[in-house]
């Protein structure tokens, strides 16, 4: 999220999946769209069918593909490198949208002279790079003027120290033929892509990008997005019909996991999690987190709210709002360190709900065996998933690694509902939120995940209402409150209208309360409020997550559940954050002065004193298009009438982000942690910032190392879904692909002696899995720079359980952190291929010894990795010590 975020303010798509239908041009890259996201994919062929260029760039030639106008293979792992290039043809040749440069990006803002770039020395560092914490410290990167609100600019563009000379600067060595040395793709084929994304964009045309895990999942994925959000800010195709980044999320919330979320560092609608230390009180954490102007001025209203839902009547202005019961930060509480904890014996405990880490997560030979030091594992699945039956059928378990009667792990298997046996709000791509009605009862004792969080917590805070122990303070002043049916299943929609946010001053019997009495039948809150615009920081409003509100106000209308489109933008059906905005920072799609860019790409205007349009104004309503603040005005008073990005200070599309990111201002290539070439451009090959997680059961192979001499990467199937629980056990969907396979050129079977469906073994330096190989000339053989590398693909969904069984891709896929979002490189490795069957039982150990050493020569520590017992790099700088254990 942090990629679209800092572009341009918010962690979500800025489009919506029905508006592809207007675009002039789609570039899918990180996707196969039509195989991961097929009932999204129809609006792309809509576009297609007005005549639209469909592109897509994949390692490897998929259904997308095929229904796409230009296929493009790529070297996974590149992706920045072939867009930059892309930025740097259309920098060279003066083909960006100018006047939507000049005015709604930050490419006129002046940098600091102290400023440095990687290009600068060709080391591969921005200024600020702290050796021995291994993270930046980012002062220098900030610009000049006053702070972020009001940065210097030049309007002509001409300045050296602006972000435009910066950024020319920065890719000049992007050209067409460093394209075809890192990527592979040849300069006619490179042109082609350029010149279809410049063809389409400008002020009657739009180009959008779409992307998805094949962006996310690298040691550089932020960054991947940033390079495609200063691509289409160039062009001119954020906050317009057609245009935009659209990041297409998975089935199970994956948005709604981000908005609201379930990630350790941020609180629901984005606000950030309390640090341990410089923010002990909430003066420190909102001086620390309050803009003067845009939207994040008003920190305090939202953040408060949040507080007052959390805690009701016991978060009062005496006792800050109950801010020191909430928990803080105090290193990087990421899922990856949870597991070292949990391999080193020093976690108790661990609910696994909706996730399956032994198929699922990386290193997945890593997490089986750390699952045998727990004392307790609670579980909640549809089926006896892998985790549910480690200690005693797994792999390890048949090699001798562990033995049942040797795991104290006591494991808790709670049979749960599936998505069509409850009832409930997810949100995915376009940030929709869609109200889910339950279609039938679970069978048996299955619960909902919400049942079985609500009676725990029941129990938890009974408990602690039992104790006099300070520890136990902010359980018993916990604000839960929520109804419930006769089988103790929570009213979800009185958890959606706290979510939308209520005035705290009980009144259950006014005009616009929703669910307004509490389990004891007492009045508990009053009237909804209308949006976030009326959430207050005195404690007079509550609300679960800012950025939904307006989806269950005053009127009593479920919006989620809306099922009726009204425009092409799908208004009338579900909810889209923020405020029911389908295209947002859609002040962009009009010109400076407030009329459309065209007639044909026209969305909202400036008419009649207020702007207006197709879509719901992403900009104050009442505000000009010639406002100019005098400087002393705050919030969104503070922010020019032509300033379309709301949440940004300076109000502007951020091409180069001065604050944010822990990796740099600009994208720039690195080599993915493993890779079969070293870094063409500097003399690092990788990520400085990345968190290598180094323990001895988490090994990298050194750049070019001849042990690995082959690219992989991992993708899903149409016919599987993610871990494999909810297709894999079934029978009809395990016939339509019923075997673990590996997809290799022909090229690479003849050289190998591989027949197609031969056996084949596929080796890292985390483990070997066994799979058919599939020979097809939908995967081919780059060209790097006169060295022929050959690329290999294997979907992920198979594991040890379940009538379909299959080794995971996973067991080769390293455990590591990209900087801003802590999540692993599993699009990009190295792997050898040997034929065969991989041994079995005690056996495998043996083979594996002889084809990736664990220990000794040759190296199995890539060059760049820090030694067991350095800075871990990223946010927070913990260490790994030479035990393989935290200190």
């Amino acid at each position: 999220m942090p990629g679209l975020g800092t572009s341009f303010g918010r962690g979500g798509a800025t489009t919506a999946q029905q508006d592809l239908a207007n675009a002039d041009c789609i570039l899918i890259e990180g996707s196969s769209m039509a195989e991961a996201h097929p009932v999204g994919f129809r609006w792309v062929m809509k576009a297609k069918e007005r005549g639209a260029t469909i592109i897509h760039v994949d390692p490897r030639f998929s259904r997308t593909s095929a229904l796409a106008n230009i296929w493009v293979p790529i070297r996974a792992g590149s992706d920045i490198t072939f867009l930059g290039g892309i930025i740097h043809h259309i920098i060279q040749n003066e083909l960006f949208f100018r006047d939507y440069v000049v005015h709604y990006s930050n490419a006129s803002c002046i940098l600091r002279d102290e400023y440095g770039d990687p290009e600068d020395n060709a080391d591969g560092y921005f200024s600020g790079w702290n050796e021995n914490r291994r993270a930046y410290e980012m002062e220098s990167w900030r610009y000049k003027g006053e702070g972020l609100s009001y940065p210097e600019r030049d309007l002509t563009l001409q300045d050296p120290q602006c972000v435009f000379q910066k950024l020319k600067r920065h890719f000049a060595r992007y050209t067409p033929e460093m394209v075809e040395k890192v990527c592979g793709i040849p300069p006619a084929l490179f042109h082609k892509v350029a010149d279809a994304l410049v063809r389409a964009s400008g002020p009657d045309k739009t180009a959008a990008i779409c992307y998805a895990v094949g962006w996310t999942q690298h040691s550089k994925g932020v960054q991947i997005i940033r390079t495609a959000s200063i691509l289409q800010l160039l062009l001119g195709n954020i906050g317009r019909p057609g245009g935009g980044i659209l990041a297409l999320r998975g089935h199970a919330s994956i948005q709604g996991s981000t908005d609201i979320p379930t990630l350790y560092d941020i609180l629901p609608g984005y606000l950030a999690m309390p640090r341990a230390g410089d923010e002990e009180t909430l003066q420190n954490y909102l001086d620390g987190h309050t803009t003067k102007t845009g939207l994040w001025s008003n920190t305090p209203a939202y953040f408060i709210s949040l507080l007052k839902a959390y805690y009701g009547k016991h978060a009062t202005a005496e006792n800050d709002f109950g801010y020191n019961w909430l928990p803080k930060l105090t290193a990087d509480h990421s899922f990856f360190e949870y597991l070292y904890e949990m391999a080193d014996g020093k976690m108790e405990g661990m609910f696994l709900i909706g996730q399956n880490s032994a198929v699922g997560a990386p290193n997945t030979r890593m997490q089986r065996r750390s699952m045998a030091k727990l004392k307790w594992f609670v579980i909640r699945d549809m089926v006896e998933t892998e985790p549910v039956r480690f200690w005693r059928d797994s792999a390890e378990i048949e090699r001798g690694e562990l033995k049942t009667e040797e795991i104290e792990t006591e494991v808790f298997f709670f049979p749960a509902a599936g998505h069509a046996e409850k009832e409930g709000a997810f949100t995915n791509t376009q940030r929709l939120l869609q109200w889910r009605e339950k279609a039938v009862e679970p069978p048996g004792d299955s619960r909902s995940d919400a049942w079985f969080i609500h009676q725990l917590a029941l129990r938890l805070i009974a408990k602690a209402r039992a104790s006099d122990d300070p520890i136990d303070e902010p359980l018993r002043a916990l604000n839960w409150w929520y109804p419930e049916d006769e089988l103790g299943e929570p009213k979800m929609e009185a958890v959606l209208a706290e979510i939308n946010g209520w005035k705290t001053e009980p009144q259950s019997n006014a005009e616009g309360v929703l669910f307004g009495r509490d389990r004891e039948g007492q009045p508990h809150h009053g009237p909804q409020v209308a949006d976030y615009n009326e959430l207050k920081a005195d404690g007079s409003t509550a609300c679960g997550a800012w950025i939904y509100s307006g989806v269950f106000n005053r009127d009593g209308v479920n919006k989620a559940n809306a099922r009726q489109s009204k425009d092409y933008l799908g208004h009338g059906w579900g909810f889209s954050w923020p405020s029911d905005r389908r295209i947002i920072y859609n002040r962009a799609s009009a010109k400076p002065n407030g009329e459309p860019w065209s007639e044909r790409k026209k969305l909202v205007w400036w008419e009649s004193e207020k702007w207006t349009g197709i879509d719901v104004p992403d900009f104050k309503a009442s505000k000009p298009p010639d406002y100019r603040p005098r400087g002393d005005e705050s919030g969104l008073d503070g922010q020019r009438g032509d300033a379309p990005f709301i949440l940004h200070e300076d109000g502007l599309g951020w091409m180069y982000v001065p604050k944010g990111l822990q990796d740099g201002p600009f994208p720039t290539h690195y080599e993915p942690l493993e890779s079969p070439v070293r870094n063409p451009f500097y003399s690092r090959d990788t990520n400085p910032a990345v968190n290598w997680f180094t323990r001895n059961e988490n090994r990298f192979a050194p750049p070019a190392d001849p042990r690995f001499p082959y690219v992989l990467t991992t993708y899903r199937l149409t016919e599987h879904h993610t871990g494999g629980g909810m297709s894999r056990f079934l029978s009809h969907l395990s016939e339509l692909q019923p075997e673990m396979f590996v997809e290799m050129s022909p090229e690479l079977a003849a050289k190998l002696k591989i027949d197609n469906s031969d056996y084949v073994c596929i080796v890292s330096l985390r483990g070997a899995i066994e799979a058919r190989a599939l020979v097809s000339r939908r995967i081919r053989p780059m060209n790097l720079n006169g060295k022929t590398v050959h690329q290999v693909a294997v979907p992920f969904h198979f594991g040890a359980a379940g009538p379909l069984r299959g080794n995971a891709a996973n067991n080769l896929v390293a455990i590591s952190g990209e900087p801003n979002v802590t999540i692993m490189e599993s699009k990009a490795l190295v792997c050898n291929i040997i034929p065969g069957r991989l041994p079995r039982g005690p056996a495998f150990l043996d083979w594996l010894e002889r084809n990736a050493p664990q220990a000794g020569q040759p190296p199995n520590l890539h060059p760049e990795q820090p030694p067991l017992g350095a800075p871990s790099g990223g946010r927070f700088s913990r260490s790994h010590g030479k035990e393989g254990k935290t200190v």
